[in-house]
């Protein structure tokens, strides 16, 4: 089957992004309000305050802090470093509050500006922390009876020195509520976090291979389109890409999801062999082998997945 061929190639790859990744690095939230030496910082923009405010002092410390300030009555422990640059800047990251400025600028003047934007910096240190919560809370402890989102379903790990590598079972008769799937995995009780992660791991990834091949082939042919090859990502950035040479790579940890929100990323990826490029032809395109994508993508951004490592 001959690839179809976009009438505007504005790319020659192009990428379905994380829109929010949970278990990928938390993104950095900048902000530099001051650019001149003698200027002071320009007025913040209007920011509501963060819910907390009006609750008890709340504290944020930078894990290398190295200084502290009281903003709105909250504790705000950052990091101080001392650059070549011309202005001031901030990073809220997922260590913390840390502070970029010239070395010829007063502490006073630093200060000055941390509460000019105290608005934007508590906000997005309260956004932060409650980021860093769910990864934690998302983290994988390894060991018989974990836990694992799979297609869109939850599979216990149970570790039995019987079985050969990985097998999947299913309990048909599981009560409501209860898990249903079980994955048992050939090792020992008492193998080692790191064994019981790789083993489940290489296993998600055969998983995601079959299921990847066999849902690219179901809608190459809807769409009248033929892939060269497809390729598993690790992507911390973007669920899948396209390549005009036909080359599909789609993120291994799509497997977490339910069918549905995998068959949009295949389809995303797919189409744009015939549109590469995010115009509405591109968009009716996918509509046309799935009219309800726009509430299946968004699956994509409120599921928080599990941190394996």
């Amino acid at each position: 089957m001959a690839r179809s061929k976009a009438s505007n190639l504005d790319a020659t790859q192009l990428s379905l992004p994380f829109s929010s990744l949970d278990a990928a690095p938390a993104p950095a939230f900048v902000a530099s309000p001051a650019s001149e030496p003698s200027a002071s910082p320009p007025a913040a923009p209007v920011i509501e305050p963060p819910a907390h405010s009006h609750l008890s002092p709340v504290e944020f410390r930078h894990v290398s802090a190295s200084h502290d300030l009281r903003i709105d009555g909250h504790l705000v422990a950052y990091e101080l470093k001392r650059a070549k640059r011309r202005s001031i800047g901030f990073v809220v990251g997922p260590d913390g509050l840390s502070v970029s400025a010239p070395r010829w600028v007063g502490l006073a003047e630093i200060e000055s500006a941390l509460r000019e934007k105290g608005g934007w910096i508590l906000r997005k240190l309260a956004e932060q922390a409650e980021r860093n919560k769910r990864l934690q809370q998302a983290r994988v402890e390894w060991s018989d009876g974990t836990a694992l989102p799979f297609l869109g379903e939850t599979v216990i790990v149970v570790l039995d020195p019987r079985a050969t590598g990985a097998v999947l079972n299913s309990a048909a008769d599981a009560l409501p509520g209860v898990p249903k799937l079980t994955l048992h995995v050939g090792l020992p009780q008492q193998a080692s976090p790191e064994q019981i992660r790789d083993a489940v791991q290489s296993w998600l990834q055969r998983q995601a291979r079959r299921v990847f091949e066999e849902r690219c082939q179901h809608y190459a042919q809807r769409l009248g389109v033929a892939y060269t090859r497809l390729a598993l990502s690790s992507a911390q950035t973007r669920w899948g890409s396209a390549s005009v040479d036909g080359s599909i790579r789609l993120n291994w940890r799509l497997i977490h999801f339910a069918m549905p929100t995998i068959d949009y990323v295949v389809a995303h990826e797919l189409a744009h062999l015939r549109e590469m490029n995010h115009s509405p032809r591109f968009w009716d395109v996918v509509r046309s082998v799935m009219p309800d994508y726009e509430q299946v993508r968004g699956t994509l951004k409120d599921t928080v997945l599990p941190v394996l490592d």
